[in-house]
């Protein structure tokens, strides 16, 4: 059974979880983050079957959040890397992360400690912020109404 495709929905969610919503893309592009860029290190890794890491790292490629480049003596070997769009993944993926660790934590290790490069500080939990810089939660939020016929870009979702 072919899964449902939302390429053409007013959804922004729906959209992007079209290009990178499995969970084996997600974890495919922290792998990118971490440095992996040759397939059999992604496979080695992420211990994924070979034609599910072909097909990801395929769709990956055509939806541009990775690009395949030729390296070695004439081609002899690809890499993938991070395009600029697979970058601006970082918050999503640091989001997914801390989110798991306060409701779904490893039982037998603490949660990565991630840290600024430059201060060595840890990162700060990730939030929705006001134009001020105040946390929003879900209830904090809403959503202007328009009219559909004087906006028919209106992205909801």
């Amino acid at each position: 059974m072919a899964r449902k495709r939302f390429d053409d929905s007013n959804c922004s969610v729906a959209r992007a979880l079209n290009q990178v919503g499995d969970w084996w893309s997600l974890l495919i592009v922290l792998q990118a983050m971490y440095g992996t860029r040759r397939f059999v290190d992604f496979q080695q890794e992420l211990g994924i079957a070979r034609n599910i890491l072909c097909d990801r790292l395929g769709r990956l490629v055509d939806n541009g959040v990775l690009r395949k480049e030729e390296v070695g003596e004439h081609g002899s070997r690809q890499e993938y890397r991070l395009t600029e769009k697979g970058r601006d993944l970082f918050p999503v993926v640091v989001a997914l992360r801390q989110w798991g660790d306060k409701w779904n934590p490893a039982p037998s290790c603490p949660p990565l400690d991630l840290r600024d490069r430059v201060s060595g500080q840890p990162i700060r939990t990730m939030t929705v912020q006001s134009a001020q810089g105040d946390p929003l939660s879900v209830r904090d939020v809403f959503m202007p109404e328009t009219d559909a016929t004087d906006d028919p870009e209106r992205h909801t979702g």
